[in-house]
């Protein structure tokens, strides 16, 4: 089973706004480090409701479909944080295969 998740590319333009998105979307804590070694944790424990490291759950084995909108805006814009955002969702899988548990996250990019 898979649960979407909206995320509009158009609201992101810089690294503070990446962060403050995501954080607002997903429901990160008050002590997220608004870094990507931060965003790593927070979407890690997707699945785990009892870590609150999100207030944005799925089951465990489902998976989150993080749509991003306006994506090739978003590319164009922000390379960094698009190629950011693709490397670490990869690091966020591989984490948890490497441990056992399967993979948490998937991107769908439209315009």
């Amino acid at each position: 089973m898979t649960k979407n998740v909206q995320i509009d590319g158009s609201k992101i333009t810089d690294w503070a706004s990446f962060h403050q998105h995501f954080s607002e979307t997903l429901g990160f804590p008050g002590f997220y480090g608004r870094n990507m070694d931060a965003w790593n944790d927070c979407m890690t424990y997707l699945d785990d409701a009892e870590a609150g490291m999100t207030s944005m759950h799925v089951a465990p084995g489902e998976v989150l479909v993080l749509s991003i909108s306006e994506a090739a805006a978003f590319k164009k814009r922000c390379p960094e944080i698009y190629e950011a955002l693709l490397e670490c969702s990869a690091f966020v899988n591989w984490r948890r295969i490497e441990k056992g548990a399967p993979a948490v996250i998937a991107l769908s990019f439209y315009s």
